[in-house]
C-alpha cells in the first residue's frame, strides 16, 4: 500500500475542516485528494483526536508484534509434536 504523503494530524484536520461554508469537493480540490479518499478517511477516522490516533496505531504495532509471537511459537509446538510422533513410532 502507498503510504499516505498526509500524516495522521492532517488528516483529522481535514475531515475537522468539513464545515456548513465548505462543501467536501472543495475541501478535496484545497488538498489534492480524491472524495474516495475523503470518505475512507472519514469512515476509519471517525470522530478520534490525534491522540486516540497515536494510541491506535500504538495498539496495531502491539497486536502484530503479539501476533508475529503466536506464529513463533505455533512453529515451535509443531515442531515438538512431529518430534514427539517420530519418537514415538521408533
Amino acid at each position: 500500500m502507498k503510504a499516505s504523503k498526509f500524516s495522521e494530524g492532517q488528516i483529522v484536520a481535514i475531515l475537522k475542516s468539513q464545515t456548513a461554508d465548505k462543501t467536501v469537493e472543495q475541501i478535496c480540490r484545497e488538498h489534492g485528494i480524491a472524495l474516495a479518499i475523503f470518505y475512507a478517511w472519514k469512515k476509519k477516522y471517525r470522530g478520534m483526536e490525534s491522540e486516540e490516533i497515536k494510541r491506535m496505531r500504538d495498539l496495531e504495532a502491539e497486536n502484530a508484534r503479539l501476533k508475529k509471537i503466536l506464529a513463533d511459537k505455533s512453529l515451535d509446538y509443531d515442531i515438538l509434536k512431529e518430534g514427539y510422533e517420530r519418537l514415538k513410532k521408533a
